[in-house]
């Protein structure tokens, strides 16, 4: 069933959006469901995030929330940057590609559902470089969805977040900052990360975008 919301953003689309909707009308075909997160189209099975599309200046794609996990017998997954982890995309330049491959973008489909099924997990890691302030250290081992909060964010996101936590001096200064942005890491969101929404890279932001409007 069509979400009116991706109706809308299929209306306004500049670019891709024949190449969007033909990978629509596929994904569509598996039986999930069409939701709008991160203002693009995403799709869910049971309400846990299987596949969203979006497009890039030189490509469209599908990503794959636990790509990592997929099989690729065909060598089509690929991985933005060596530090993600999980997700996974494949790229499309026109209609012909998406058409040429349609069975096959259905069997990865089909086979990240399977996965849902399952309850697989993409096994995350830590950043083994980097050296925690010892307050910091002490508040992962106080608070477990803290410690797996932070273990599940990009080495990108830990690392940020690491060297912010290291920068004071004094240790009363350390903890007032973990504090701060515990329930932010808790939530998935990295230190830099857009939270407004006036951003069109990230979806979330500590407000710095407002100045935008």
């Amino acid at each position: 069933m069509n979400n009116p919301m991706v109706d809308e953003f299929f209306d306004k689309a500049k670019k891709w959006q024949e190449e969007l909707l033909a990978l629509r009308s596929i994904i569509l075909d598996c039986m999930l469901i069409e939701d709008y997160k991160w203002k693009q189209p995403c799709y869910t099975f049971k309400n846990s995030n299987v596949v969203l599309m979006h497009g890039f200046k030189d490509y469209c794609a599908i990503m794959f929330f636990k790509g990592a996990l997929l099989s690729d017998d065909r060598g089509l997954l690929i991985q933005q940057t060596e530090n993600v982890q999980a997700t996974r995309q494949i790229r499309f330049t026109n209609v012909k590609e998406i058409v040429k491959i349609k069975t096959t973008i259905k069997a990865y489909i089909f086979e990240a559902i399977e996965i849902e099924k399952a309850g697989l997990k993409v096994e995350m890691k830590m950043s083994t470089d980097l050296v925690f302030p010892k307050e910091f250290e002490d508040a992962l081992n106080k608070n477990k969805a803290l410690k797996k909060a932070f273990e599940a964010l990009t080495p990108g996101r830990q690392r940020a977040y690491n060297l912010y936590f290291s920068a004071p001096k004094q240790s009363k200064t350390v903890e007032t900052r973990i504090v701060k942005y515990t329930a932010q890491i808790i939530k998935g969101i990295g230190l830099n990360d857009c939270t407004c929404g006036l951003s069109q890279k990230m979806p979330y932001c500590d407000g710095s975008h407002k100045q935008l409007k």
